[in-house]
């Protein structure tokens, strides 16, 4: 299969895209060994700019995305300045108005400067973003949290939660488990997840607030989103493709396998496992979070927390849960592209992306465009190498070696 003959054929490859865009459909031809979905959408990645862009920037990022078949993201406010008023947005939206090569929809900031303090300005970036979130740090204050959820549930805007009980941390940087028992390591407990996850379900049902949970990686975390989704809770939450092809068992002495909330037990992969499967889980975003090669460099107790993910994602996904039939390639499809989108208010229009799933590669995180290489499938045989990405009727990614 060469490039100009995927090209040569848009039109048709372009009215499939729009027809399954809301179903998770996919079409397979060339005697099945290609692929052609919907653009994937990730509502989490970190981009760093403005402020940090010696680790990322939007050009990069958005190159990253596009080259592992995402055509839409949303960025986290971790930056410098946080955007947490229009002012501080605005800094943000010009760079991406000059160099982003996929949609890209920032989040507001839940408080200023992500400090917990003071309600952000949320009114006024309503309009501009994709949601709310202090990503990176749970909201600490109940009372916080409450008012952003009022606020938010009057704008009609999404409050996507970090839950992080910071009581309950004492000091851990990997999951308190067999792992860092052995090892002489400081754990990080279940509980710092799941109990601040059952103090916002109270806060959402009381408020009606829309509310979404980023990166779950515990078995009592899915246990309660599920409860409260019987309950009539407007909620949805997220996991990564780490914690569900990974956990403590794959653990080494090297910082590309930290990131927060660390990889859990086997038992918590499982129950996360089960989570995609019956729904209770709705969407697989990557936490994209990359770091410099010094700061991934100082093994796990001293690296900061963060991988890459946005290039590995579908292959390592369709690699170990759909050709070891976990779930169908379909139910992948939604889970990457059209329930995001659906939950975000992200239009997808005749976006798709082209991956061939005949033959095996190695990552290699030399050949990444993103700015950061550490990831903890370095060296990983998967299937699902992106081909071809199309955004807004233009080409954006190209293979250039099939």
């Amino acid at each position: 299969m060469k490039a100009r003959h995927l090209i040569e054929n848009l039109d048709h490859i372009r009215a499939y895209a729009e027809k399954t865009q809301t179903t998770g459909g996919y079409l397979s031809f060339e005697s099945n060994e290609y692929i052609i979905v919907p653009g994937l959408c990730d509502v989490h990645v970190h981009f760093r700019e403005p402020g940090f862009s010696y680790k990322e920037t939007v050009l990069s990022g958005s190159a990253a995305a596009a080259r592992g078949g995402y055509t839409a993201v949303c960025t986290m406010p971790n930056l410098n300045p946080v955007p947490d008023c229009a002012e501080h947005l605005k800094m943000q939206t010009d760079i991406i108005a000059r160099d982003a090569s996929v949609k890209i929809l920032p989040y507001g900031a839940i408080t200023f400067g992500e400090s917990g303090k003071q309600l952000a300005d949320m009114r006024s970036m309503a309009d501009s973003v994709c949601a709310f979130s202090d990503d990176g740090r749970g909201v600490q204050s109940g009372e916080m949290m409450r008012e952003a959820m009022k606020t938010a549930k009057s704008l009609g805007r999404i409050i996507a939660a970090h839950c992080e009980n910071n009581s309950l941390l004492n000091g851990g940087y990997i999951h308190d488990g067999r792992y860092a028992a052995a090892h002489g390591h400081k754990g990080i407990s279940s509980a710092s997840e799941y109990s601040q996850i059952e103090r916002d379900i109270a806060l959402a049902r009381e408020t009606g607030c829309a509310y979404h949970v980023c990166h779950i990686s515990t078995k009592e975390s899915v246990d309660l989103i599920r409860r409260a989704k019987a309950d009539g809770v407007d909620i949805t939450c997220e996991t990564a493709p780490h914690y569900l092809t990974l956990c403590e068992d794959d653990l080494q002495e090297d910082g590309r396998f930290k990131m927060n909330p660390p990889l859990r037990g086997r038992e918590d992969k499982e129950a996360l496992l089960c989570g995609i499967q019956d729904g209770t889980i709705d969407m697989i975003a990557t936490d994209h979070a990359p770091h410099s090669a010094e700061e991934k460099a100082r093994g796990l107790a001293g690296s900061l927390m963060g991988v890459v993910g946005l290039e590995t994602a579908f292959a390592v996904l369709y690699t170990a849960l759909v050709r070891e039939g976990v779930i169908t390639l379909e139910q992948l499809v939604r889970l990457m592209s059209v329930n995001p989108r659906r939950r975000f208010g992200i239009d997808g229009g005749g976006d798709f992306a082209v991956f061939d799933v005949s033959a095996p590669y190695t990552v290699n995180p030399d050949e990444f465009a993103s700015c950061g290489r550490s990831t903890p499938f370095a060296g990983r045989q998967v299937y699902g190498r992106c081909l071809l990405t199309v955004h807004d009727g233009k080409v954006v990614y190209s293979c250039d070696t099939f």
